[in-house]
């Protein structure tokens, strides 16, 4: 079951996890309903759903009503506090936790994160497969709540860390959202805008708005402007020209996984955005939490690339609100995602410290610091 609860700028959650007025998702209080702010309404619609089924969950990540890849991550543990409230009576717990585990990783095949917080969440749920029902309930949310709240505090060091190779002042060019939108608060990517601004560097930022969905246009600068960092939009095209015209100082993405070589696959056209980058030689960098990291894959060539429907390119909507703009009959390519190589990448910031130069060696020293 889902209700939809109408709140303008109030938060349904007492507490949100994600301490600011708005979050993507949050496990609210009883365990029993994930509030998920509705991200394709954005931004003229601030809309939260409240879920109480596992299945939801999994729909709403499937139709990117939350999206990016930590945020995705923290969504998919606070389903499986659902599914375990759900086996009330189920004969075989873990049947019925691998089952719902299995409906989740299939919606976002690309984000590493995913697969990070499944994991984690079905390892604690075979420990406690003896408990009672409300105990497996409790314990999983706690475990949830725990992993949500790492992120934020992931996102924050990582902000820290890169903010000081920010410019003291200048424009910073970022793609998609990285924001608290796509994380479970603060930001990846907007998390080194915001602590550079909290620093007193004087940064503006410029958004690439980010065809198909426009998660530049609608997420990014919506996040932005209510932090009153100015932010102006440009069509994903405009890149190659504000570059050869002097007028971005650094970029700045997130990430949905990298690769032991430091491949690193992020939205559909930040690849191109680093190619630009470094024929205008200007720094191009990535700000991701360590869940994000897959050392199991070897380099960019085995990252998983999403492909979604073609109608989104050729059919765009907004809430009720469809437009064709293609001739009837032609279809459209839709991969979700693209791969950028490590050799275009100057940094990349996690929580464990700053990966640079882009490798495997230095992924190898920070993974022994979480071993």
């Amino acid at each position: 079951m889902t209700d939809t609860l109408r709140t303008g700028r109030s938060h349904p959650h007492p507490e949100p996890i994600s301490g600011a007025s708005y979050s993507a998702a949050e496990l609210m209080p009883g365990n029993r309903r994930v509030a998920l702010l509705d991200q394709r309404l954005l931004p003229t619609i601030e809309r939260y759903e409240l879920i109480s089924r596992c299945s939801d969950v999994a729909t709403a990540i499937k139709t990117m009503v939350v999206r990016g890849a930590p945020a995705i991550g923290v969504t998919a543990a606070y389903g499986l506090v659902l599914a375990a409230g759900e086996a009330q009576g189920t004969a075989d717990f873990m049947a019925h936790m691998r089952a719902a585990a299995a409906e989740l990783l299939a919606t976002r095949p690309t984000a590493s994160n995913l697969a990070h917080a499944v994991r984690a969440m079905l390892a604690l749920a075979e420990t406690i497969r003896d408990e009672s029902v409300s105990d497996r309930c409790t314990r999983l949310a706690d475990a949830a709540r725990e992993y949500h709240a790492a992120d934020v505090a992931a996102c924050k060091r990582m902000g820290e860390l890169g903010a000081r190779a920010m410019p003291d002042e200048g424009v910073i060019l970022t793609h998609c959202n990285a924001g608290a939108l796509a994380t479970g608060g603060y930001g990846s990517a907007l998390g080194v805008i915001r602590a550079a601004r909290a620093a007193g560097k004087r940064v503006r930022v410029i958004a690439c708005e980010t065809r198909p969905l426009l998660q530049g246009a609608r997420l990014t600068a919506w996040e932005l402007s209510r932090d009153l960092i100015p932010v102006t939009i440009i069509t994903d095209s405009m890149v190659a020209q504000l570059m050869r015209k002097g007028g971005v100082h650094a970029c700045v993405v997130g990430a949905d996984r990298i690769a032991r070589s430091g491949d690193v696959a992020n939205k559909i056209g930040t690849y191109s955005i680093a190619c630009l980058a470094k024929a205008h030689q200007i720094p191009f960098d990535v700000a991701a939490p360590w869940s994000t990291v897959d050392l199991a894959c070897v380099d960019g060539t085995f990252i998983p690339i999403e492909e979604r429907d073609p109608r989104e390119v050729t059919h765009p909507s907004h809430g009720d609100t469809t437009l064709s703009i293609a001739p009837e009959g032609v279809t459209a390519m839709n991969p979700a995602f693209d791969v950028t190589p490590a050799s275009l990448i100057r940094a990349i910031y996690t929580e464990r410290g700053v990966v640079s130069p882009v490798g495997p060696e230095a992924l190898a020293k920070l993974a022994l610091l979480g071993s």
